[in-house]
């Protein structure tokens, strides 16, 4: 007992064809799909301008880095004696970073406490380490990228 799909109401029909149907009391293109269709094409247009730009800052952002690196090289070649002594520097202030980044620690968990409860031991202690931490670290990475790539003994 098969039905006719032509006595079926046209709200129940769907039409999937890529062309409008012709002929069969449809309107050809409706004003939804027409605008539908165009901000796809401007989406896709948009995405393409935004992969160029994210080509073209991936390619700068090597290019600097190539720079830098170049630049680095250059400088280690030129002092050579210099480059060493950072390294050693380097080494020994690695070993200075971890005996203060080990009292900062045993600070931590014997006042852990008074920490947790108090602003002004929290600041307190952040005024202590703090600045002490960061200069430290800024000093040790400058020091690590002007001797890396150079040995020690020499």
């Amino acid at each position: 007992m098969a039905q006719d799909p032509s006595h079926f109401a046209p709200v129940f029909r769907i039409d999937v064809s890529p062309e409008p149907a012709s002929g069969q009391g449809q309107a050809p293109a409706t004003d939804h799909s027409v605008a539908t269709v165009a901000l796809l094409r401007q989406m896709v247009s948009m995405q393409d301008k935004q992969n160029q730009l994210l080509e073209q800052l991936v390619q700068n952002t090597v290019a600097m880095q190539k720079q830098r690196a170049t630049e680095l090289q250059q400088w280690k070649d030129a002092n050579p004696r210099l480059a060493k002594a950072c390294r050693k520097a380097a080494e020994s202030l690695s070993r200075v970073q971890t005996q203060f980044l080990e009292s900062l620690t045993d600070e931590i968990s014997d006042n852990e406490d008074s920490l947790l409860d108090g602003d002004f031991m929290l600041g307190e202690f952040v005024d202590r380490f703090g600045p002490r931490l960061a200069h430290l670290n800024g000093v040790l990475q400058v020091l690590a990228q002007l001797g890396s790539g150079v040995p020690a003994q020499g």
